[in-house]
């Protein structure tokens, strides 16, 4: 079993597969869809209507750049508030459609700047979590990476989470937990591990539903691979919820999340 170091290490790798990526190779005929409708597009997080064998579906993902450029682009993964306004905006629009919803998690955490507090994050963030709990349609997430925070949470409210095995999910990032505890942001492993922060971690208290085995070597070393494993969790998770009414699916999500404890 890979140390919480070795794993960040892994998640780090700049060719490890980002959303972006997944969904090009799993659903081929996504049609992205921008804006919240209400400030602008935020290209962190992108998402637009898809199928998956056969079945009709609106697909979700918060985007990790590979080079400096993207990484700027992307804002280094961390969401502001018309991104989550614009992920809801799409959840919304598939529950009026009765499409399931798959959401891919990566990100440090939602973006913290004084813009993005003008402009809502908060609230956008505690609004996903509030609505993602009442929608009613099958909502499936896979965390491909880090999982911050709120950022990740906004996500993440789910009938089923998958995650992959190097895959992390916290309550704030190692970095800031270190800063926090120690004043160090250099003690980020020590916090890491404190935190208990792993996939497995994540399964043994009810977090987490479905772990995914990486190709030996992490995700990057072979890309398609990852994504056939992606792809199979998710057909079996359509198949599964496909006589499931929306009431339901609304009924098992809340009563996932209150019954949340350690195994």
């Amino acid at each position: 079993m890979r140390s919480i170091a070795e794993k960040m290490r892994l998640l780090q790798h700049n060719q490890r597969p980002n959303a972006n990526d997944i969904i090009k190779r799993i659903f081929p005929d996504c049609i992205e869809m921008h804006g919240d409708r209400l400030y602008g597009d935020d290209p962190s997080i992108i998402g637009g209507i898809s199928s998956l064998n056969g079945k009709p579906l609106t697909v979700i993902g918060q985007l990790r750049g590979r080079s400096l450029e993207e990484n700027i682009k992307y804002n280094f993964s961390m969401g502001h508030p018309e991104g989550f306004r614009k992920s809801l905006r799409l959840m919304k629009q598939a529950e009026k459609f009765s499409r399931p919803v798959v959401c891919f998690v990566d990100t440090m955490g939602a973006y913290p700047g004084v813009e993005a507090e003008e402009r809502g994050q908060s609230a956008a963030i505690a609004n996903n979590l509030m609505e993602m709990m009442m929608l009613e349609i099958p909502i499936f997430s896979v965390l491909i990476g880090y999982g911050g925070s709120g950022g990740a949470l906004a996500l993440a409210v789910a009938n089923e989470i998958a995650m992959l095995e190097n895959a992390l999910l916290s309550v704030i990032s190692p970095q800031g937990c270190a800063e926090i505890l120690w004043k160090d942001p250099k003690r980020y492993v020590e916090a890491a591990d404190m935190m208990k922060m792993t996939a497995q971690d994540m399964y043994d208290m009810g977090f987490a539903d479905i772990l995914i085995n990486e190709p030996e070597g992490g995700a990057h070393e072979d890309a398609g691979l990852m994504c056939e494993r992606i792809k199979a969790n998710l057909g079996a998770l359509l198949e599964k919820y496909n006589h499931v009414s929306g009431h339901d699916a609304q009924r098992m999500r809340y009563r996932k999340f209150r019954q949340v404890r350690p195994r």
